[in-house]
């Protein structure tokens, strides 16, 4: 046990490093050629930090753990709202763009329904996997869209080169999907041990563990003072686990959606209505230290509430 706490530290170690180098490599990509930091948040930032899911997600459709697929993706979402930008939040105000308001955050909402409807009927069939990677390719062109209309002004002074940038956003996915895989390994065992519910274990720890990487990658980019890459993670991330990662899981294999999901979903959607109408409180499109906290305890809530009566 004793070892598998130490997994544990070294995990978290190389998750922060490997955020560290894909921030620094993501903004001298957007400063060097003039693209928005929300395209990289909402793109390279998000499908990095998503690779453990896809991981998790893609072995746990090859062995038919359809509790797994769902537990996994719903709850990283409700973690990546509630926990990434609670804790996120709580070290520095997010001001978040209009135009993610109007559209980015109500493309995730609708996510989520599109997601449930395909389920309705218990099962994520591979017709259904195949509409939700359609709508990633919508997603990715509106992103494109956003890349080619909204151009800032490149810097040519201080920046990185090109061989640098690749090394350091490359040293950053390695080091979030090893950190990530560690801590994942070692926290599932320790749960294991300790007598925990697959369910709990899908919905609490491998959720939380594969949304680290988005956890990081928000707090170092809030402390460096990139919050458009820090909202565009999280708000990414959702988009990419719902229509990439199920997408890639359904056409692995049927994943069967089980009905005591229901409440979770309910969470998920009401986290994301959270988040809208925080938009419209206090301060116009900025999540403040104290709604960052509602978000927290509201994530403390729900896990307590999973552990103890789920």
């Amino acid at each position: 046990m004793i070892f598998l706490f130490l997994i544990l530290v070294l995990g978290f170690i190389i998750l922060i490093k490997g955020a560290d180098f894909l921030i620094d490599g993501a903004v001298a990509v957007s400063r060097k050629f003039g693209v928005p930091e929300i395209v990289i948040g909402l793109t390279v930032i998000a499908f990095g930090t998503s690779m453990p899911e896809l991981v998790v997600n893609s072995f746990a459709s090859i062995e038919n753990q359809g509790a797994v697929v769902y537990g996994n993706i719903i709850g990283s979402n409700i973690a990546n709202i509630l926990l990434i930008l609670g804790i996120t939040g709580l070290i520095c105000p997010i001001p978040i763009k209009q135009n993610t308001v109007n559209k980015e955050i109500p493309f995730s909402l609708f996510a989520i329904i599109l997601l449930m409807f395909l389920s309705y009927d218990g099962t994520l069939t591979r017709v259904d996997a195949i509409i939700l990677l359609v709508f990633f390719i919508i997603f990715l062109i509106y992103v494109f869209f956003i890349g080619k209309t909204a151009k800032i002004e490149v810097e040519t002074t201080g920046n990185m080169n090109n061989m640098k940038m690749l090394v350091f956003i490359s040293l950053g996915f390695v080091g979030l999907m090893l950190g990530g895989k560690l801590v994942v390994d070692s926290a599932v065992k320790i749960a294991t041990a300790l007598g925990v519910s697959k369910k709990l274990i899908a919905l609490t720890i491998v959720s939380i563990g594969t949304s680290l990487p988005e956890l990081v990658a928000s707090v170092v980019a809030a402390r460096k003072g990139q919050s458009d890459i820090a909202i565009g993670n999280v708000i990414g991330s959702n988009i990419f686990n719902i229509f990439l990662i199920m997408g890639v899981s359904g056409l692995v294999n049927p994943v069967v959606y089980e009905a005591k999901f229901n409440f979770d979903v309910g969470v998920l959607i009401f986290a994301t209505l959270m988040l809208i109408a925080t938009t419209y409180v206090g301060k116009k499109n900025l999540i403040e230290r104290w709604q960052a906290g509602v978000f927290f305890l509201t994530y403390i809530a729900y896990l307590l509430f999973s552990i103890y009566f789920m």
